[in-house]
Order: C-alpha cells, then sequence, then structure tokens
C-alpha cells in the first residue's frame, strides 16, 4: 500500500502531467492511506492489541515570499483533521523556514509525511495562478503603483493560502466520518454479524481515544505554549477563491468542518 501511495505521489509530482491529472493521484494516494488507517484500526481493535503509538514529526514550511505563516496556518489545519496536535518553532515574519511542530498517531503521521508534500504544491500553484490573476484584474479598475499592486498580491496570496487549508481540511474530516460509519456492519445476512459489530465498535472507540491520546502527549511536550498572534493581512477575495479551490481540489475526499489550530513555541523551546 505505502509503495502504490508512493507511486502515485510520483506521478503527481511529475511536471508533465496536467493539473487535473495531478490532483487525481494525490486524491487516490489520501484515499489509500485514510482507508488503511481505519483498517488497521479495526483489525488491532479485533485482536485486542494496543492502540497505534503516539509519535512526533517535525515539517520544515518555507517562508519564500513572506508567506510562511499563512502555509503554517493551513498545513495545521490539515494535520488537525488528522487527529494531530501542532506547534510551530520560528514563526517569525520573516522570509525565513519555520518547524511545524506534529504530534499524533504512527499511522496519520505517516499520511501527513507523505501526504503533505503534494498538497502543499497543489495549494502552492493555485495561489500563484490565481494571485497573479487577481492583480492583473484590479490593474484594470484604475492605476494603482507598483508597490500598491504587490501589497495587494500577497494579502490575496496569504488568504487563499489560509482558505485553501481550512477547506481541506474539512473535506478530510468529512471523508475520514464517513469511513468511519461505512465501516459499521448492519447486522443483516448472517450469524458472525454480531463479532463484526464488536470489532467496528472496538475500532471506533480506538479512533475516538486516539484524540485523548494526543492531546495527552501533547501536554506533556509542550506544557507551556503561548499563542501566536494571527496575521492581519486578509483578501477576501483571496479567501473565497482558496476556499473554493481547496474545495474543489481532487483528493478522494468529496465532503464542512472547522479547521485545527497551532500554537507557538515560547522563546527558548
Amino acid at each position: 500500500m505505502v509503495e502504490r501511495v508512493r507511486g502515485l505521489l510520483r506521478m503527481a509530482e511529475d511536471p508533465s502531467v496536467t493539473d487535473a491529472e495531478s490532483q487525481a493521484f494525490t486524491a487516490k494516494a489520501a484515499e489509500l492511506m485514510t482507508r488503511h488507517a481505519i483498517a488497521e484500526a479495526e483489525a488491532r481493535a479485533e485482536r485486542g492489541e494496543e492502540p497505534d503509538a503516539i509519535g512526533r514529526m517535525d515539517y520544515t514550511v518555507s517562508g519564500v515570499g513572506g508567506h510562511g505563516k499563512a502555509r503554517v496556518r493551513a498545513l495545521a489545519d490539515i494535520a488537525a483533521a488528522y487527529g494531530c496536535q501542532s506547534a510551530v518553532r520560528g514563526n517569525s515574519s520573516e522570509n525565513t523556514d519555520r518547524i511545524l511542530i506534529l504530534v499524533g498517531t504512527a499511522s496519520a503521521l505517516d499520511a501527513l509525511r507523505m501526504l503533505m508534500p503534494s498538497i502543499s504544491m497543489q495549494m502552492e500553484s493555485s495561489a500563484k495562478f490565481m494571485s497573479s490573476g487577481h492583480v492583473s484584474d484590479i490593474r484594470e479598475l484604475r492605476n494603482y503603483t507598483r508597490s500598491e499592486l504587490e501589497t495587494e498580491r500577497k494579502r490575496y496570496y496569504r488568504s487563499f493560502v489560509r482558505a485553501y487549508g481550512q477547506a481541506v481540511a474539512e473535506r478530510i474530516r468529512e471523508f475520514r466520518r464517513r469511513l468511519q460509519e461505512m465501516s459499521r456492519p448492519t447486522g443483516a445476512g448472517g450469524g458472525s454479524a454480531e463479532g463484526g459489530v464488536a470489532s467496528s465498535r472496538g475500532a471506533e472507540l480506538v479512533l475516538r481515544a486516539d484524540v485523548h491520546r494526543v492531546q495527552e502527549e501533547f501536554q506533556k511536550q509542550f506544557p507551556q505554549l503561548r499563542k501566536h498572534r494571527p496575521e492581519r493581512t486578509h483578501s477576501a477575495a483571496g479567501a473565497r477563491a482558496g476556499y473554493q479551490r481547496g474545495r474543489q481540489a481532487q483528493l478522494g475526499l468529496e465532503t464542512s468542518v472547522t479547521g485545527g489550530g497551532s500554537s507557538t513555541l515560547p522563546a527558548g523551546e
């Protein structure tokens, strides 16, 4: 399954494929990873085994263009949709890289480790395309200075990225919930239904418990976090476009919930 996912993502990142093909390959990869994680939870519950281990992953987020905070916000939302908690180190306004620290189950981190680069690639590609179009459109309205156009482009870009991440996160949550519901046997058609129901209920309890176990481990690792101040720049047009693109992005997830959050590490952590 992992090799299939890697193969799909390699095809998604091939510069010779179209945007639609790239999104479709990423879509299938996301679906495979999500189905696999839920199937594993069911199998562990049925065998009476310990739940998935809790781990940590440090993910480097680019600060190129001064859009690092927006990228962190988007990726933290997506990670939260997979049940992860996040903090971020070095989330300044400079054009430098920052580290997004994720705590979650091993299966969730495995999925994010493979999927986030491809999702980021789609997000950045859409943001560049749409922000360029937006600047071209407003240039026709009146005689903006070059500085004013650049400021508007940045506002649009950042708002687009944040909203894109929120929309993708919503769809991931909805898709995961739907798969859990689909995994529940109806009890019809045979004497083995009772065991199947027990297994499904056990998997559901494990997945619920994962949320609490992740929160507990996150609190242990980062007992004193401070909230970072959100970006003040906002473009309503960019947010609308980013959200729409995020809902349309081909991720194999045809479904709306709120995004997750990230916090900033205090100095010296």
